[in-house]
């Protein structure tokens, strides 16, 4: 039970981790600085592999518990170990502590993740309308303005050349 507790203390640590990494990534996304979200999820790539080696680890340690129980462990969850360890307290305090621990970093880090992909889309629906304008501009009617030669002079409406207003 000791292997299980520590396996999961782990990951649950791992998880704040990522969820560290995850909410400086916010900032970065808001102020487009990709150099700095390039580097966080290099981070985090790490923080994951580090998760899915213990993850493989607590199944395995779980996988062992469940055959020492006569339990299948296809259908055995956490949480009805912790119910199984009502004689033994001491352990179930713990691992429902770690159990606890472990469900609210994966839920944080779920919903700070959710927000950044939100964030991350509509950063992505700004560049598309962006570039929409842009392609809008060679596509736009002329004045028929001429000079002195006969060349025409004309501009693009609604275009000066000056780009973008921000200012509207």
């Amino acid at each position: 039970m000791e292997n299980l507790i520590e396996a999961l203390e782990l990951e649950s640590q791992e998880y704040e981790n990522l969820l560290g990494l995850s909410m400086k990534k916010t900032p970065a996304v808001i102020a487009g600085e990709l150099e700095e979200l390039a580097k966080i999820t290099d981070e985090e790539q790490i923080v994951v592999g580090r998760i899915n080696r213990l993850e493989s680890k607590r199944q395995e340690v779980f996988a062992d518990i469940a055959n020492v129980m006569n339990k299948d462990v296809e259908t055995l969850l956490l949480t009805d170990l912790i119910e199984m360890l009502k004689t033994r307290p001491e352990e179930q305090q713990k691992l429902a502590r770690v159990h606890d621990r472990l469900r609210t970093a994966v839920y944080e880090v779920k919903k700070v993740n959710g927000q950044n992909a939100i964030l991350i889309q509509n950063a992505l629906e700004m560049v598309e309308f962006d570039m929409n304008m842009l392609q809008s501009i060679n596509t736009a009617p002329e004045t028929a303005n001429y000079n002195k030669g006969a060349y025409n002079t004309g501009t693009h409406i609604g275009m000066d050349g000056s780009g973008f207003d921000a200012k509207q």
